[in-house]
């Protein structure tokens, strides 16, 4: 597996994640307080589009990791749960950062 692969996924959970936080500030704002609702719109539709991305993104890190489904599931899930996104992503990181060591080729010495 590629370590770009790996920073793909990581790039867009942090994203992800950033954005769903701001969406549930909007949402505290537009249903607390009734203000902002075109801002909240927009940050939904955004926060949804870049959630495909990191669908994407998640699903490909899965199937070339060779996960099981239910931690597929709970990586492609934690994009949707606040904060769930950066403890998931600093988790399959640690774990994966060894296998694209491994799989690292070494230097020939001439």
């Amino acid at each position: 597996m590629k370590r770009s692969v790996l920073t793909r996924y990581r790039v867009m959970a942090y994203v992800t994640a950033v954005m769903l936080l701001v969406l549930c500030t909007c949402m505290v704002f537009k249903y607390g307080f009734g203000k902002g609702e075109d801002v909240t719109l927009v940050v939904s539709q955004v926060h949804g589009f870049l959630y495909i991305i990191y669908l994407v993104f998640a699903f490909d890190l899965g199937s070339k990791a060779k996960w099981p489904l239910g931690k597929l599931a709970w990586v492609l899930i934690a994009g949707t749960i606040p904060t769930a996104a950066f403890f998931v992503e600093r988790k399959i990181t640690h774990e994966l950062e060894g296998r694209i060591a491994d799989a690292a080729p070494t230097p020939v010495k001439a």
